[in-house]
């Protein structure tokens, strides 16, 4: 490149920045190896003269045209895919060839063109070995302006097409050539054919490149010394554009112009690529919500069900209490005197009147209240089962392949099919009964160390027993030792009062330490549960919370990037 002037400079620096800054913002995002490559290659191709690059099908007739623009015959010419390789053509002293990495030839002549540009010529677009387009598929990023060349025999293919669409989303300039002019017989047929391009390309592609109607054949013939082919060759309107259109400020801007079109491209692929993300963790983080809202709702209606079912447990010590009244009423008369006088027999009569089958009541409503509770967690595990297994059919019919680079898909669905593996584990191997002994001993647990009894192998209704059993020890002691002190008429009214009183407050301290004990040990089942589901959910919740950051940050990132290349590009266009 020629020495630039202050501002051209400034200019060129501020571009390196902008490309490097963006090359470091898509290294952090997960950047693809052919889009690394590109924009490593955009960098490197500032400091390089100016490319052209030559593509089009086989047997349009590129090596034959690259010849005659030359005006040697340097490219083996051909009408079968000759070119398998990257031609590339500097300027030399003498013809040279040499073989470089990366399947390119390196080839020199001394012809003047190539003194301020080199010429790459690649293999067919739609060769018959794939590997040839593939060359040409990676090679385009790299070039200043491409010499697209269709042939007049059948110009405008579906695979031109198809290519040319790839080397517009590169932003890169396009110059048409139509070919083999010779083989039509009017000049109403040229003028149809290049209409039929332009219309075609402004159609679906978008863009309205100048196209030059040439015969290669005829020009090369021209300069090997048949000046009458020259005029019908037409070849020196594209000869003057690309010695007078691309002077030097003309190639300056095209040479800034095309790395600023390959970061803008990778920018809004990558851009693309975040908004398509973004979009499935917020169908993500929605369903997390709908799992969150389930388990506060399912909260909500056990505490309540809980709450309901405590009162039946309630009730049982309620009506004890209530027949405790009617013992007393009935016992306590002085017509009972020496029956009052024998401990046993009323503390007997005491069990099994007031007592009666209160233990084994509590006992069934309990386990009723296990069994409930874990009939609940069963069903809420299945539940969140299944909202996953939407979810993932819902994506797998909706999702072809993967969603861009990086490891973002391959962590999405590993953490998914972790949590779906997990909730489904979780079901099958649903144990009710262990989960209702573990959950029987606990509240056992509970009640035997708010009453203070030692627990080893006993039931629920043994402890309600051995507390009712105290009960009734108290109350009939209590009783008798009144009894016994003062005999009268007066005493016994007041030791009825007395013995009802108590055994009021005995059971509703009884009622109030099994209520307690139950209540905080099935809150905790029931908060455990909750527990359980979210903690197997909180490796993806955390995934869908942080890539929506990173994700976040990197769309800021790339769209502050890309209005500074667009900027860059006016500033370019201006020049």
């Amino acid at each position: 490149m020629n020495i630039l002037t202050p501002d051209q400079q400034a200019l060129f620096n501020r571009e390196r920045a902008a490309l490097a800054e963006l090359q470091l913002a898509l290294a952090r995002f997960g950047i693809e190896r052919q889009d690394e490559d590109a924009l490593r290659q955009a960098l490197i191709q500032l400091d390089d003269i100016f490319l052209l690059v030559v593509a089009g099908e086989f047997n349009s007739g590129k090596s034959t045209f690259i010849n005659a623009l030359l005006g040697r015959r340097l490219l083996k010419e051909g009408v079968t895919p000759t070119t398998t390789q990257i031609n590339i053509l500097r300027y030399g002293g003498q013809e040279t060839a040499e073989v470089q990495e990366g399947n390119i030839l390196a080839l020199t002549a001394p012809a003047d063109m190539l003194r301020e540009i080199s010429i790459v010529d690649t293999p067919g677009t739609n060769a018959i070995l794939r590997e040839h387009e593939a060359i040409t598929t990676h090679f385009i990023p790299r070039s200043d302006l491409v010499l697209f060349v269709t042939s007049a025999d059948r110009p405008f293919t579906e695979s031109e097409r198809g290519f040319l669409e790839q080397i517009r989303d590169w932003g890169k300039k396009i110059i048409v050539v139509l070919n083999k002019i010779d083989i039509l017989e009017t000049e109403k047929d040229i003028e149809e054919v290049q209409r039929f391009i332009a219309d075609n390309a402004a159609r679906l592609l978008g863009i309205q490149p100048r196209i030059f109607p040439v015969s290669a054949r005829l020009a090369m013939l021209a300069k090997s010394g048949d000046p009458r082919a020259w005029e019908p060759s037409r070849f020196e309107a594209l000869e003057n554009y690309i010695s007078t259109s691309l002077d030097e400020t003309e190639r300056l801007k095209l040479k800034l112009s095309s790395p600023l079109g390959v970061g803008q491209r990778l920018a809004e692929r990558y851009l693309s690529i975040i908004h398509s993300r973004l979009a499935l963790l917020k169908e993500d983080t929605a369903m997390l919500d709908e799992v969150e809202a389930q388990l506060a709702l399912y909260q909500e209606d056990m505490r309540r069900d809980f709450k309901f079912r405590m009162a039946d447990i309630e009730k049982v010590l309620l009506d004890m209490e209530k027949r405790g009244d009617e013992f007393f009423e009935s016992t306590l008369r002085l017509g009972r005197i020496t029956d009052l006088v024998n401990k046993k027999r009323i503390q007997q009569d005491f069990e099994q009147q007031v007592v009666a089958d209160v233990p084994k009541q509590i006992e069934r409503k309990v386990n009723d209240l296990i069994d409930w509770l874990v009939e609940a967690d069963l069903r809420q595990w299945q539940s969140i089962t299944g909202h996953l297994a939407e979810r993932r059919r819902s994506l797998k019919e909706r999702l072809i392949g993967d969603e861009g680079t990086g490891s973002f898909q391959y962590d999405r669905e590993r953490l998914m099919d972790a949590l779906g593996r997990e909730s489904a584990r979780v079901v099958e191997t649903y144990d009710r009964s262990r989960e209702a002994e573990d959950m029987a001993l606990a509240a056992q647990t509970a009640v035997a160390a708010t009453a203070a009894i030692e627990v080893s192998a006993v039931g629920l209704g043994a402890l309600v027993a051995a507390l009712a059993t105290t009960l009734s020890a108290d109350i009939t002691g209590i009783l008798l030792a009144s009894l016994v002190a003062v005999l009268g008429l007066f005493v016994i009214p007041v030791r009825k009062r007395n013995a009802k009183r108590d055994l009021s407050e005995k059971i509703s301290l009884l009622r109030k330490n099994l209520v307690s004990a139950l209540d905080h040990q099935f809150t905790n089942e029931i908060d455990r549960s909750i527990e359980r589901i979210r903690a197997a959910i909180a490796p993806y919740s955390r995934f869908v919370r942080m890539e929506n950051e990173k994700l976040s940050a990197g769309e800021d990132e790339l769209n502050r990037l890309k209005e500074g290349l667009a900027s860059l590009k006016h500033s370019v266009e201006h020049l």
